[in-house]
């Protein structure tokens, strides 16, 4: 769950975010909506204890992320947190396999190599364990993505803008692989977007508009 109260957060001689207070039972999908600038990516930050909040109160699987100690709010993030960034961040310099490898080390972690062939089993892409992402379509690369944010089975899985460039049947695949991922682990599931069409396919999913604190 997530839960937020008075949530603000004022960026070194830049502007103060104000967020309206949001309460969001374990399970459920937040869809937040906003124009670029808006503090979508500001919030999970804050969600994902990369970023500390300047006032209020902020509650994320149980846990303050604020009040935890750099080394544990790391081990906490990598071992609570799954998160699929727009820009998707995967290592040319290692496979696919390895790349998935690194959620163990960094929730401290022996790597469970069973369990990385298994997820990626589950998105469709075993047979790609061996390649570099330099070797990947984009629709792979963002399947190997989610296999990385799934890994853990997490509590809360965090997605910026996962449909951005996508035509409306990859648009609609990727959201659906998100959402049936999220039920498989029970996990709360966060997609910050300004995409229309996020709405229309994951019908019944909470809102929140940036901006409407």
């Amino acid at each position: 769950m997530i839960r937020t109260q008075g949530l603000r957060y004022q960026y070194p001689k830049g502007p103060q975010l104000a967020f309206a207070d949001v309460d969001v039972p374990q399970g459920a999908t937040l869809v937040l909506r906003g124009n670029s600038g808006s503090g979508k990516s500001t919030w999970l930050a804050l969600v994902a204890g990369l970023l500390t909040a300047t006032a209020g109160a902020l509650t994320v699987a149980d846990a303050q992320p604020g009040a935890l100690a750099q080394a544990a709010r790391d081990a906490w993030r990598a071992r609570t947190l799954g998160f699929l960034p727009q820009k998707l961040h995967l290592s040319d310099a290692l496979t696919v396999a390895q790349n998935l490898n690194l959620v163990y080390f960094a929730a401290g972690l022996p790597v469970d190599a069973a369990a990385v062939a298994q997820a990626l089993a589950a998105l469709d892409v075993a047979d790609l364990a061996a390649r570099k992402p330099s070797q990947l379509s984009g629709g792979q690369a963002q399947r190997v993505a989610l296999a990385r944010a799934v890994l853990l089975r997490p509590r809360v899985i965090l997605a910026d803008e996962p449909t951005a460039s996508l035509d409306d049947a990859s648009a609609a695949a990727a959201l659906q692989l998100l959402a049936g991922s999220a039920r498989q682990c029970g996990a709360t599931l966060v997609i910050a977007t300004h995409d229309r069409r996020v709405g229309e396919t994951l019908a019944g999913a909470m809102e929140y508009r940036m901006g409407a604190a």
